[in-house]
């Protein structure tokens, strides 16, 4: 496989991250979700003005990954008040890791999660933290797996229903 290559992205992009992202998110968890509130969470998370909103902040950030010119994968990461929870200003906030499912296995999501460790680092964040579905047990293990550990719970809204993310976090 070539190179897969991690680059940030701005207002330009903007077409692009609404197709990888409600692409990436519609299949993690379509299979496990009614379809009315998949087409919910897309229509409001993804939605022009909201993802305008996020790329003109300048507390959040956007990486593509990608395999030549194809985007398979996309990193978002909050700073300070842009965090959902904590709002730590010695803290960075890994929103969403997603990438393609036919390139799941291949490495692509540990390299965005290195981009994310490498920014929190020069940012001299103390540690980095992520909310991650309850029933994501490969998520879940992902994460663990790179150092992570549960300190608490909260809910997420999808669509109508209320779901618990487990909070989880990692010192650098």
């Amino acid at each position: 496989m070539a190179k897969i290559s991690v680059e940030k992205i701005d207002l330009k992009h903007l077409q692009e991250l609404q197709t990888i992202g409600k692409k990436t998110f519609y299949e993690t968890f379509s299979a496990d979700n009614s379809q009315e509130n998949m087409l919910q969470y897309l229509e409001d998370s993804f939605s022009s003005v909201k993802l305008k909103a996020e790329l003109d902040n300048q507390q959040t950030a956007f990486y593509f990954a990608k395999l030549e010119d194809e985007i398979i994968g996309y990193l978002k990461l909050n700073f300070g008040d842009s965090q959902t929870e904590l709002k730590d200003k010695k803290a960075l906030e890994v929103e969403r890791i997603y990438v393609l499912k036919a390139f799941h296995g291949k490495k692509v999501g540990q390299i965005l999660y290195d981009k994310a460790i490498e920014i929190a680092k020069q940012r001299n964040a103390d540690y980095v933290w992520l909310g991650v579905w309850e029933e994501n047990q490969r998520a879940i293990n992902f994460y663990k797996k790179n150092g992570f550990v549960e300190f608490d719970k909260h809910i997420f809204n999808l669509g109508n229903e209320e779901q618990i993310d487990i909070m989880m976090k990692k010192n650098l």
